[in-house]
């Protein structure tokens, strides 16, 4: 059987979280996208960051990343593929808009699935429901606080009413097509192969046992022609990967830290999960804290304000590094609230152009680099780095992603980067990481 290139198209950076060794493209132009075609590895992915934008954007954003896919493709020649549209596993972001335009321009496609299950992170599928651990509880996601997001809220858990919700009823809950445990677990081969018409599936899944199984049927159903897509968070991608073990363990990755040097830790998300786990973090020894009140960005003269809050904190990582230590730049933990959408969105890229101007003078000796937050974590790649690609070197603890800068970078030569989403670990995890990374200080 011929395994296909998997294309992940991911709306922030965090859907490397369960596999390893690939590339990560931050940018979609023909080229580029050919590097990750011609590349050995089975999977790769193209951070598009489409979460961020507003739905008109990510439609432009997406179409034209599929435009450029399609002449890269006919260029290398490659026929056999399979696309993902990973997003986020609490149900947050551009659905359908973004698997709308990818079949649009990519298709016809035979269906798109919805797997939104993510183990790592404690998201599991049955029933057709989308549960979330809290505390321990299984709980309904729209029972979370991922539901109130004031973009990309919703009502349902049951995923054949969360895609009749968020199409507006263009495709209606009884036309959705659900894949149960048992099912999963006895084979859908068969199934798979009578899917037509961009047939919308929803997915369970509480193991990863279980997608293996649904991965397998999938890859036989493509051998045989069929043609699908997916709307999916990153369990799944472990599944159609299938890669071998990472070359090094997540316990030992302070080897990748540069010359034994401190490092520096930028928290954009503010998810109640971000914030437990920075407060364990700021208890660390080595480790000071630098928090960016964000509400000065507000004033009436933004650009002074923003002038002065970043030589401020420029002042104070640079006297943390001359100590010895690592610091952590956090914006403030309490959430604004906005007219509109809109205006939400632009504060954030307001917020995010800060931190990114931080990273940018920050130390260039320091040893490695944790960014915490999806679209922090995109734009640190992007516009902090200023990456076109960068090499997935695996997990550092389950979900949370490491890569390297090449080492031509003119800044940053050689420089691991801890990719860490927002709502992923337990209250612990962000202190677990620097932990493990800090084993190399001197």
């Amino acid at each position: 059987m011929t395994r296909p290139k998997i294309i992940v198209l991911d709306d922030d950076p965090t859907g490397s979280q369960t596999v390893h060794s690939c590339l990560l493209l931050m940018q979609w132009d023909v080229e580029t996208l050919r590097l990750g075609l011609q590349d050995d590895a089975p999977i790769f992915f193209v951070l598009t960051n489409t979460r961020s934008l507003t739905p008109e954007k990510a439609a432009d954003v997406t179409r034209e990343a599929c435009q450029n896919l399609k002449q890269a493709l006919d260029l290398e020649n490659i026929q056999d593929f399979l696309v993902v549209s990973r997003s986020d596993s609490t149900l947050r972001g551009h659905y359908p808009i973004e698997t709308d335009v990818i079949a649009s321009e990519l298709g016809a496609f035979d269906a798109h699935f919805l797997t939104p299950a993510f183990f790592e992170g404690g998201r599991t599928t049955r029933d057709s429901v989308h549960y979330l651990k809290v505390d321990g509880v299984e709980t309904p996601v729209h029972e979370t606080e991922f539901a109130q997001d004031s973009v990309f809220g919703y009502s349902h858990s049951y995923l054949p009413d969360y895609v009749a919700e968020k199409t507006e009823g263009r495709i209606p809950a009884e036309q959705v097509e659900r894949f149960l445990l048992a099912e999963i677990r006895q084979g859908v081969l068969e199934r798979l192969l009578h899917l037509h018409d961009n047939q919308c599936c929803v997915v369970d899944a509480e193991t990863q046992a279980d997608l293996n199984r649904f991965a397998a049927d999938i890859l036989a159903a493509a051998d045989q022609g069929k043609r699908f897509l997916f709307r999916s968070a990153a369990s799944l991608l472990t599944a159609l990967a299938a890669l071998p073990a990472q070359a090094i363990a997540p316990e030992a990755m302070a080897q990748y830290v540069r010359n034994s040097k401190p490092g520096a830790v930028i928290v954009g998300s503010h998810v109640q999960k971000t914030t437990e786990q920075l407060q364990h973090l700021l208890e660390q020894p080595g480790i000071v804290g630098v928090q960016v009140e964000v509400s000065r960005l507000l004033a009436p003269d933004r650009e002074e304000a923003r002038s002065h809050l970043l030589a401020e904190i420029l002042e104070q990582t640079n006297a943390i590094y001359a100590d010895g230590k690592t610091s952590v730049v956090y914006t403030s933990r309490h959430e604004l609230t906005f007219d509109d959408a809109q205006t939400r969105l632009d504060f954030g890229e307001a917020v995010s152009g800060l931190l990114m101007d931080v990273l940018q003078n920050l130390p260039n000796a320091i040893g490695f680099l944790i960014s915490k937050g999806g679209i922090t974590s995109n734009d640190t790649l992007s516009t902090g780095l200023a990456l076109r690609t960068a090499w997935l070197l695996g997990q550092v603890l389950p979900g949370v992603s490491m890569v390297r800068t090449a080492a031509d970078h003119p800044q940053f030569p050689n420089l691991p980067i801890v990719l860490f989403p927002g709502n992923v670990g337990d209250a612990t995890a962000l202190a677990t990481v620097y932990q493990r990374l800090a084993q190399s200080l001197t």
